[in-house]
């Protein structure tokens, strides 16, 4: 009789803790095919659902980065100044994409920048180990990944050397994305003097939910004058491409001009978001030295809006020539999914480059299930054989391209924390469309006859894995 008693309640209380996480994901009026992933999760797996929920369904929009009164100190220090749009010579839909920004995530729009990209990592590590080393006032450095192997004491040993020397250094390590590096990694770092902390650092069981939200963004600022920014972390593979890849094909840019300022305001709100002093070295009056203009998006789970969905659909809407997207991930939101089908039908020309094999076998699945309705409104997929492509690149016809950390994902639209430059040149949009054009030579176009003749194997799991996709 006590048995039964105590197996009725707790199927009573399951039951009723079941409809209590529905009513709770109905009540937030999310995005209806987000709700309707973990109602399927919830239904199908109920006891898994629960834990997952737990975990990775949390919502924290509108949670304030920092308070108003510190968000006005930064902005002083950042002196930046607002051009005349409509003297800079850009298209109309170009001046209301920089607008939208600005409305989104106050992103102040920055001319006379000079912007290097860099598409090895091996490249672009020799450059910031070199800047890193001319470093005089201070280094802010954020990565989401940040490995104790060959390049990550390198760089370890080179920030050490530095604040030994006087300057200062901080370092924003995602606890998550860095979870391989050990303790004795980062207490050997401050012990020099590096100010290291982790970002929504995870420790079962309380603070459990927090490991759904990432910081994925990758930066640098040296002494206020040279910044980088971009998808390549701190880890071997980047440079060697690792066990399963011949070459990491990647983007990341190295900026000198008036744009670092936002690169360091960036920084400063992760790094007072921590619970940190505010930040407020001094930021140099830096001269325009190129002829490039920057603007800095921001986006993430405390955001009131989904910033990056919201331009990338901007720029793409806008286009009336080309629309060249690179990313490692392909699982769009609807209304992306839909902006990129209405220029493709539109007869704008939609290019997106994949990796044939990316380092997920279930997002490939994920991505691979969006292809056919992208090959029937025209879009051509193309997918890369030489290695890893994890470039994140966006080039909307030819004055605007994005380079950053934002996968084209519901993770990154909606969970991470990220950050993009979005260049306004038509110098850097022709340098930037010639790689995407040498990419296409390692690239094998996807035809829809070809497409089709997939094994069922290969549809079906697509179409498992499909209904996880928002929650991936």
């Amino acid at each position: 009789m006590t048995n039964a008693w105590v197996h009725n309640t707790f199927l009573v209380v399951y039951a009723a803790t079941i409809f209590l996480i529905l009513g709770i994901v109905l009540a937030e009026n999310r995005n209806p095919v987000k709700s309707l992933a973990w109602i399927t999760v919830l239904l199908l797996l109920p006891v898994v659902g629960i834990i997952l929920y737990i975990f990775f369904g949390r919502n924290i929009r509108n949670t304030r980065m920092i308070s108003r009164r510190n968000r006005r100190r930064l902005k002083r220090a950042e002196r930046y100044r607002n051009p005349d749009l409509s003297s800079l010579g850009l298209r109309e839909q170009t001046q209301q994409q920089i607008r939208l920004a600005r409305s989104l995530c106050d992103a102040q729009f920055f001319p006379g920048n000079d912007i290097r990209v860099f598409t090895s990592g091996q490249a672009k590590m020799a450059a910031l180990e070199a800047d890193l080393r001319a470093a005089t006032h201070y280094i802010n450095l954020q990565y989401y990944i940040f490995t104790d192997d060959n390049i990550g004491r390198r760089i370890a040993d080179i920030l050490m050397e530095k604040a030994r020397q006087g300057v200062k250094v901080r370092v924003i390590y995602d606890h998550v994305g860095s979870f391989r590096t050990g303790n004795r990694f980062w207490r050997k770092m401050k012990k020099a003097g590096v100010e290291c902390h982790p970002f929504f650092k995870v420790t079962l069981p309380v603070f459990g939910s927090r490991i759904n939200w990432r910081n994925h963004r990758k930066l640098v600022i040296i002494d206020g004058k040279v910044g980088y920014v971009g998808g390549m972390n701190i880890a071997d593979r980047y440079i060697t491409g690792g066990k399963k890849f011949k070459t990491w094909r990647d983007a990341h840019l190295r900026v000198i001009g008036p744009a670092v300022r936002s690169l360091q305001y960036s920084f400063a709100v992760d790094w007072n978001f921590m619970g940190m002093p505010l930040i407020e070295d001094e930021v140099p009056e830096t001269p325009e030295t190129g002829e490039m203009g920057a603007q800095l998006v921001t986006s993430g789970p405390t955001s009131s809006w989904s910033n990056d969905e919201l331009i990338y659909q901007r720029a793409i809407a806008s286009a009336q020539k080309r629309i060249f997207i690179q990313t490692p991930y392909f699982l769009p939101t609807d209304g992306l999914l839909k902006a990129l089908q209405t220029a493709a039908l539109s007869r704008v020309d939609v290019r997106i480059i994949l990796p044939q094999h990316s380092d997920s076998r279930m997002l490939d699945y994920a991505s691979f299930s969006y292809i056919a309705e992208c090959l029937r409104s025209g879009i051509k997929i193309y997918l890369y054989e030489d290695g890893m492509m994890h470039a994140k690149t966006m080039i909307v016809d030819d004055e605007v391209a994005a380079v950053g950390s934002t996968n084209f994902d519901f993770r990154s639209f909606e969970h991470n924390f990220e950050v993009n430059m979005f260049i306004f040149s038509r110098q850097f949009n022709e340098r930037m469309t010639s790689i995407f054009m040498s990419d296409l030579r390692h690239s094998r176009r996807l035809l829809q006859s070809q497409w089709a003749r997939r094994s069922f194997f290969h549809k079906a799991a697509e179409s498992v894995v499909r209904l996880l996709s928002p929650i991936l």
